[in-house]
Parts: structure tokens; C-alpha cells; sequence
């Protein structure tokens, strides 16, 4: 099988990046003739075409959309190896670090305060879901993602998962709501309960706890994001499920209190990396730094 041409990838990226033949060849300083026989070239040896005109504007076929992720890919790598190789061994100055949305923000600032504030290294934070943060860690566009529960091992991807610690979680409130009932029975009981989405191992765990309790909880909320669930109880909507490092400044304040710790239930915090040649030496120091569970 003949060796795929990297100029005639770069080309295509450009092409699929801009969406427009005239405009991406003057950024080449090509012609536009020979940039359409580049691509024509790469189309050829690939046996599918890779783009489709809509009017002035070229859009990628099925074919192309697969081509532009794996080029992607390759760029990123190209770019790592000339980054890693040209610091002769210094450390990287830059950390480009995924959060899960749910995450502690006060667990996540805490794993990462050995390089927060150095003037040395600038620090990139990437929130959202599990699925687009492995994504962004596959193609090397993150270095380490931080998640609440280790991703699905199959033979494809090399992700590898780290436990760092794990948080216990407890009904949380503020004190004219609780008041001196420290029962959890009775406060799932008496009182209504923001919690975690269904998709969250909390979730999971507070519910079979309540059937095990024979307790029918009232929910007032199902909140898929940590923040959130800190404001509704801090507005005293109701008694929130989560760990108690979530509102640790609140709790240190006396505007929330912890009712009960909830048995049995904890939330697990993982550093998720890949299987790298040239890992970032600030994600191997942090993990480094945090002792292993």
C-alpha cells in the first residue's frame, strides 16, 4: 500500500478548515488550478471524494469529515514532536487540562494548584462532557482530563485511568432548614432533595439507599453540574446530595451545614491521560504529586 502524501493532507486540511478553494490557496501561495489537483490527487488515492460545492462553498462529503479528523490528528502530533523535541528537556509551558462539567471545582483547583499561578506555565481549562474530553485527549488537543468516573477500556483506545481520591458525600442544607434532625431517613423524608442526574454513580448509590431506607424521596431538582447544586442550596430550595469539599467555603461560613453523611456513598475523583512518547511533564508531575488510591 503506497505511502499517504503529508503535503497533500496539509492541503486538504487547509481547504476542509476554510471551506473555500480561492481563499485557502492565497494562504498556501498556491495557485487555485494547483491546489484543485492536490486535492484531486489525495481524492485518488483515497477513492473517495472529499468535498461537495454548495454554490461558492465547498462542504466535506462522509468521506471527508473521517479524512479531516485523522489529519487533524496528524497535525497535532507533527506539532507536539517539534514542541517537545525543540525544549532540549525543559519543561512545557503550557497545561491544557479537561474538567468534567460535574466535577468539584474546589477538588479540581486543589489537583492543580502545584502549577497554578507559576509564571512559567499557563494553564488551559477545558470544561464540558466525558465523551468530547476523551475525544479532545485522543487527538492530543488536552493532556489530562479529570472526571468522577474512569472511561470504558476497549482495545482501541489507550486511556489511562487514575484514581486520586474519593470525596464523601452527604445531605447538605441550610441551618433553618435542617435544624437539629441529623437522621437521614427522616431528613430524605421530611424534606426535599436537589440531586445528581440519573447518568451519575451518586445518583445511582442515593438511590438504592433510599429504597434500602424504604423512603420515597421528593426530588425538587436533578442538576447535572456541581456549581448549580452549590446555589440551590445555598437559596435554601432544598437539601442537596454531594460532597461536602463542593461547598466547603459555605460550610466554613455557616451558610450551609452538613446534615448527614450519607453510608456508603462516596464520589471518586480520576485523572484520565493516553498512552503518550512525549507526555507533557506537567501532567506527570501533578500525578506525581497527588498520592495514587
Amino acid at each position: 500500500m503506497a505511502t499517504l502524501n503529508l503535503h497533500h493532507l496539509r492541503y486538504f486540511r487547509a481547504v476542509a478548515h476554510d471551506g473555500n478553494l480561492t481563499r485557502a490557496a492565497e494562504r498556501l501561495n498556491l495557485s487555485q488550478s494547483a491546489l484543485s489537483v492536490q486535492i484531486r490527487k489525495l481524492e485518488e488515492r483515497l477513492g473517495h471524494a472529499l468535498f461537495e460545492r454548495r454554490g461558492r462553498t465547498l462542504h466535506l462529503t462522509e468521506a471527508g469529515r473521517i479524512a479531516l479528523d485523522h489529519a487533524d490528528a496528524i497535525h497535532a502530533v507533527g506539532e507536539e514532536l517539534t514542541a517537545t523535541l525543540a525544549q532540549t528537556g525543559r519543561a512545557r509551558a503550557a497545561l491544557r487540562v479537561g474538567a468534567q462539567a460535574t466535577l468539584s471545582r474546589n477538588f479540581m483547583i486543589g489537583f492543580l494548584r502545584p502549577v497554578l499561578g507559576r509564571p512559567d506555565v499557563d494553564v488551559i481549562i477545558r470544561s464540558g462532557g466525558p465523551a468530547e474530553l476523551l475525544a479532545a485527549l485522543e487527538t492530543l488537543n488536552l493532556d489530562l482530563v479529570l472526571m468522577n468516573r474512569p472511561p470504558a477500556r476497549d482495545g482501541v483506545s489507550a486511556f489511562i485511568a487514575r484514581r486520586l481520591a474519593e470525596e464523601p458525600v452527604s445531605l447538605v442544607g441550610s441551618p433553618a432548614r435542617i435544624g437539629a434532625t441529623r437522621d437521614v431517613a427522616a431528613l430524605i423524608g421530611e424534606h426535599p432533595v436537589i440531586l445528581p442526574t440519573r447518568d451519575s454513580a451518586v445518583r445511582l448509590a442515593f438511590d438504592a439507599l433510599a429504597s434500602r431506607l424504604d423512603v420515597r424521596p421528593q426530588i425538587a431538582a436533578e442538576v447535572d453540574d456541581m456549581a448549580m447544586m452549590r446555589l440551590l442550596a445555598v437559596e435554601d430550595v432544598a437539601l442537596a446530595v454531594l460532597p461536602p469539599i463542593v461547598v466547603r467555603d459555605e460550610l466554613n461560613a455557616g451558610r450551609l451545614l452538613e446534615a448527614a453523611r450519607l453510608p456508603d456513598i462516596v464520589e471518586p475523583f480520576y485523572a484520565v491521560t493516553l498512552e503518550r512518547r512525549f507526555p507533557n511533564p506537567l501532567a506527570q508531575a501533578l500525578l506525581e504529586a497527588a498520592p495514587a488510591r
